[in-house]
């Protein structure tokens, strides 16, 4: 019998329910379908007694943020506001689980600003909601902010949010249990289409914190309509009226990446999603997503996603 592992959920007032839902609930159903205690977890607060999230449920916790117990992982889970909270009693805590114990801290939602705010992330790649990218990005440089729903390969592990945090406990599922505990967990919660560290947060455009740039706008819109017969970045500029240095800038600026890296990716979603839905061939699919071949979509996509197309595709069967 495996041994329990135990995590604790720091949560910050104001806290994102769905995100705290997302984290505890495929731990309880690791427990029921194993039949085993293979987790238990226990809520901190600030005073020790109750937690209130952004939706006005309140959480009765465990432990005050003074007083953080050893655990396997410590979680810190914000929501709206967090930039106008004082953190300074919860980092302290986490200076000292992280100097004193084994303890692996870690961030879900907007709690990688708290990490950041205590020098936790520097030099570090970090997944933070995409409604905090550009403020992020302003106030912590020295940390590689990605657009990735979870980053779990560095030693702080941060979560995106959302259902985002459901596909960051199923992959810790699946590395501690295995893959057939993780897709099990994910059959009971009804998620069939579970994401790996590399997909990306797809949000509106027009949705976007200061993202109303015409051009940006256009540009994808274009590379949207020419998935099946893709560009190259320097026609995407001349058909928007910009440089290709300006196109660069744009995307540099607002969406932290390059063109051709976002058109890839757009392809890439693309195909992931006619994968699981639809019953085209690879071969099909390689072509309606402009690949050169079946062989170069297939290249590409285990790099994107570390299975092949059919590999993804068997793991639905």
């Amino acid at each position: 019998m495996a041994a329990t592992q135990h995590f604790v959920f720091a949560l910050v007032e104001d806290f994102t329910h769905i995100a705290f839902a997302c984290a505890v609930d495929p731990l309880r159903i690791a427990n029921l379908v194993s039949g085993e205690d293979l987790y238990r977890w226990s809520y901190a607060s600030e005073d020790g007694e109750s937690a209130r999230s952004s939706d006005g449920t309140e959480i009765k916790t465990h432990h005050s943020f003074r007083a953080l117990p050893k655990s396997d992982r410590l979680f810190v889970l914000s929501g709206i506001g967090m930039q106008r909270k004082d953190h300074k009693t919860l980092i302290d805590a986490l200076r000292r689980q992280d100097r004193t114990t084994s303890t692996r801290i870690g961030a879900l939602c907007s709690g990688a600003y708290v990490l950041a705010s205590g020098g936790f992330l520097n030099g570090m790649q970090a997944a933070i909601h995409w409604e905090f990218h550009d403020s992020f990005m302003e106030e912590f440089p020295e940390v590689n902010l990605v657009r990735n729903v979870f980053v779990a390969d560095e030693k702080y592990v941060t979560a995106s949010g959302g259902t985002a945090t459901a596909d960051l406990m199923l992959n810790l599922i699946e590395q501690e249990h295995g893959y057939d505990l993780s897709i099990t967990v994910a059959d009971q919660m009804v998620y069939n289409a579970v994401r790996n560290a590399t997909a990306a947060q797809r949000v509106s455009l027009q949705s976007r914190n200061g993202m109303r740039n015409e051009h940006l706008s256009r540009a994808i819109d274009l590379m949207k309509s020419r998935i099946d017969d893709p560009i190259p970045q320097s026609a995407i500029a001349r058909e928007i009226g910009v440089s290709p240095r300006q196109l660069e800038r744009l995307f540099g600026k607002y969406l932290n990446t390059s063109p051709k890296k976002y058109f890839m990716e757009l392809r890439l979603d693309r195909a992931r999603h006619l994968l699981l839905q639809t019953e085209m061939s690879t071969t099909e699919i390689a072509v309606a997503c402009g690949f050169q071949s079946p062989g170069h979509f297939s290249r590409v996509y285990r790099t994107a996603f570390g299975v092949t197309p059919m590999m993804q595709r068997g793991r639905l069967n």
